[in-house]
């Protein structure tokens, strides 16, 4: 149990938090939410004791191991295999034991020490982490390159792979997802969901949320609130919450005019002077209820493009690549007015390199790239955030496009990306990876292109630029190719998918959920023939399997069963939750009423945590079975 008894937390002359209090039980999977710069990333530092309160307690059980993933990878030649695997810290301390037994020739010390390997699993920590770099995209000649030869985004993969590996009682993750292509995310998501851990996930990914957690909790002016239930649900309750509120602010409003209206109308009349001062104190009195603020800063849409040729860019029977390698090979791709494609395949497979060369950045090897002549390209890639002037300031960087506009018109542009008083005059040079994505996507749109390429443009951005994103791009009149693994973004603004995979480019069959299947499928063959090359018949394997899946269903049929009265329970926690945000449950005459709802709180917080330790401890046993 983590537990935060009213906590105040400053970084410089900023407060983050005040009075905030919230427990998180074991097991629960909780996504971390709210805007870029609110805290999301303190509280972690707080739960690591990396920073301390200003204000406050936190507690935590006594030897609780937590993972995270480390954000700087050394430069060793270290094996990747081997770094993964130091993730597993009771493992690499056991070994550090055997040697020492083996060195001391003490055979008794060394019996013991191998059945501590074999009842921690150390026999099969090789092919754990193997799995691991396999489901992040690794090949497998990667397992024994050095780390220091991996790039700056293979090597986040390698920390993140390292954190799985670790026999972490609660896991901390960061946006995890922005290195990783959407297979990797898929992976990523269905490993998650089996974690038996407690989880703490800052994601602004919905999809990814809506999978894997059962809580949200969503930082906002200084404090945190918990919901029970996944993104969707959250977003549901806080907007009922948001309206209540609004609600009940507008009527206390007019129950202080009313009041306000009697003070001024008689305060100076002697008869009347006694009861205008007990209406001052009644407002002295009063708990003043905030208005409800909902409003995105972010506001922008794209300009009609006018005019677009009939046939913007085509390839025929071309070749894509570098000089010494060829990714693509025979390409035929026609993007016409209207166009809306979302680009699949794993990371490595080309999704890159065919929208550079649709960008123009590269050309074709061999066949032929033919542009229309009013075709006007706005291409987004996380290598331009690195070409904004940083010395320059946002409203420089329109001006340069643009010299005859106003400088109200460009701030007011600018604005919608909310950019704002000094953010607009001030350099770039200290701004957030998310400022930076956030000014490279407006000077896109300020130039109003016909045909956008977008790669992994919501790298960075929070859920609300993500939102105004997404419906700006459902307006834009122009053609529009992208690549993202956020799911949401994709289902919002396409409605074609091209899959690329061994260097053919080819329309997909079906939608993202029929995707999702094809990766994990190819993932179990995969799997599957690793099994089959390691010395194990397919006649061995399928039999192997049925064995396992009659052992396994006494457990699938209780899990059924107490998933079930898990859901029943958060459906019932729901409803309270809603009884409780309505303000009138707190009136006098209502409070037999809220006496009994707050008793039943209690006993469903209870029954949950049962029913959840239960549901992981039928989890455990059913997972024991993938050793066997």
């Amino acid at each position: 149990m983590l537990n935060f008894k009213n906590i105040s937390l400053r970084r410089g002359e900023r407060l983050l938090f005040s009075g905030l209090s919230f427990i998180i039980h074991k097991g629960q999977k909780v996504g971390v939410t709210g805007a870029n710069g609110t805290g999301k990333s303190s509280l972690f530092a707080m739960i690591r004791n990396i920073i301390h309160s200003d204000e406050g307690d936190l507690s935590m059980p006594q030897g609780i191991e937590i993972a995270h993933v480390a954000q700087e990878t050394p430069a060793i030649s270290r094996t990747a295999i081997d770094y993964i695997i130091d993730g597993d810290r009771n493992l690499r301390i056991i070994q550090e034991q055997l040697a020492h037994a083996e060195l001391a020739n003490d055979g008794i010390k060394q019996a013991e020490i191998h059945v501590k390997l074999d009842d921690i699993g150390g026999y099969t920590a090789q092919s754990r982490a193997s799995r691991l770099m396999d489901g992040l995209g690794f090949l497998v000649t990667d397992e024994r390159r050095p780390v220091m030869e991996f790039s700056g985004g293979w090597r986040m993969r390698l920390n993140l792979a390292q954190a799985l590996m670790s026999r972490s009682d609660m896991l901390l993750l960061d946006e995890p997802t922005n290195h990783l292509d959407l297979d990797a995310v898929i992976w990523l998501q269905d490993w998650l969901i089996r974690y038996p851990g407690t989880l703490l996930l800052i994601s602004h990914d919905r999809d990814f949320l809506d999978a894997i957690a059962d809580h949200i909790m969503h930082i906002e002016q200084n404090s945190a609130q918990m919901y029970t239930g996944n993104y969707t649900v959250f977003e549901r309750l806080r907007a009922e919450k948001l309206a209540q509120q609004q609600a009940a602010y507008e009527q206390q409003q007019k129950e202080i005019a009313h009041i306000q209206s009697f003070i001024d109308r008689f305060r100076a009349q002697a008869t009347k002077a006694k009861q205008a001062q007990s209406r001052i104190k009644t407002l002295e009195r009063m708990n003043f209820i905030a208005q409800a603020h909902v409003d995105s800063p972010f506001n922008f849409s794209f300009k009609d493009p006018g005019k677009i040729p009939n046939q913007l860019l085509t390839f025929e029977s071309a070749d894509i690549g570098y000089a010494d390698k060829t990714i693509l090979k025979a390409v035929d791709l026609f993007i016409s007015p209207g166009d809306r494609i979302g680009l699949l395949g794993r990371n490595g497979a080309g999704k890159s390199t065919l929208v550079k060369c649709l960008a123009g950045e590269i050309s074709t090897l061999s066949g032929v790239r033919q542009c229309a002549d009013a075709l006007d390209i706005g291409y987004f890639a996380q290598h331009q955030l690195e070409q904004l002037r940083v010395e320059e300031s946002p409203l420089w960087h329109l001006q340069h496009l643009d010299p005859l506009a106003s400088e109200k018109e460009l701030r007011n542009f600018l604005g919608g990306f909310n950019f704002v008083g000094d953010k607009v005059l001030g350099p770039v040079r200290p701004f957030s990876g998310g400022e930076k994505a956030r000014l490279v996507l407006a000077i896109l749109v300020y130039q109003n292109p016909n045909l956008l390429l977008l790669d992994e443009p919501t790298n960075h951005l929070d859920l609300e630029m993500r939102h105004a994103l997404s419906m700006a791009l459902q307006d834009y009149r122009g053609a529009l190719i992208v690549v993202s693994h956020d799911r949401h973004l994709i289902r919002s603004v396409t409605d074609k998918l091209i899959f690329i995979d061994e260097g053919a480019v080819q329309v997909f069959p079906g939608d993202l959920d029929d995707y999702q299947h094809w990766v994990e499928d190819k993932k179990n063959i995969n799997s599957a023939e690793k099994v089959i090359e390691e010395g194990v018949s397919r006649k061995d394997q399928r039999r192997l399997e049925a064995e396992k899946r009659k052992k396994l269903k006494p457990l699938r049929d209780v899990l059924l069963k107490v998933e079930k009265t898990v859901d029943q329970f958060h459906l019932e926690q729901t409803e309270i939750e809603q009884a409780l945000f309505d303000a009138t449950i707190y009136q006098e005459d209502q409070k037999d009423q809220l006496k009994k709802i707050l008793k039943r709180k209690g006993e469903l917080d209870l029954l949950v945590q049962d029913a959840e330790n239960r549901w992981l401890e039928i989890t455990e046993e059913m997972e024991s079975f993938d050793g066997e």
